[in-house]
């Protein structure tokens, strides 16, 4: 994917500034909120990112935890890709970085005119979104193993009565 989006970005007809821009990012910095509306899509090309949800575990309690981490190379930011779409979550610099930062609008018009590297994009898109489910499936799996084992143990301490 990294070579892909190079590929477009170094294009003459994909004008940065307009349609793409390199930022340099500090740790701590706030890339994206969970919330915001979605118009970018990003590539790091430094540093370490770390990807955030807030969590409601009971009424008005809510913590914000680490979902996991982005390296040089990888993209986040997809649903910029749809209509109407928000960030489901939060992501913020673990190191000092850089990254590209592509216009999502500018880049569906470009993969829409260039119709080869579209359906090449969207074939490693696809790639990237499967190997992120199958990690959240594995952290659903080991969660809810978790889980059971903490319920298990806690039967176990709690004792049974029973009416004679």
């Amino acid at each position: 994917m990294e070579n892909l989006i190079r590929e477009i970005v170094n294009d003459p007809k994909f004008v940065q500034g307009d349609a793409w821009k390199r930022w340099r990012f500090r740790a701590n910095e706030i890339i994206v909120k969970e919330g915001d509306v979605a118009k970018s899509l990003f590539l790091i090309e430094d540093g370490q990112l770390r990807v955030s949800v807030h969590v409601e575990l009971e009424e008005r309690q809510n913590v914000k935890t680490g979902v996991g981490d982005l390296n040089k190379g990888d993209i986040f930011g997809d649903t910029c890709l749809h209509e109407s779409s928000v960030r489901t979550a939060s992501v913020i610099a673990v190191t000092d970085g850089c990254l590209l930062e592509i216009n999502g609008k500018r880049l569906s018009q470009y993969l829409d005119s260039h119709p080869i590297k579209g359906y090449a994009f969207y074939k490693k898109l696809f790639e990237v979104l499967f190997r992120r489910l199958d990690n959240g499936n594995r952290r659903i799996e080991y969660l809810l193993a978790w889980g059971l084992k903490a319920r298990r143990s806690a039967e176990k301490s709690i004792p049974i009565f029973r009416k004679i």
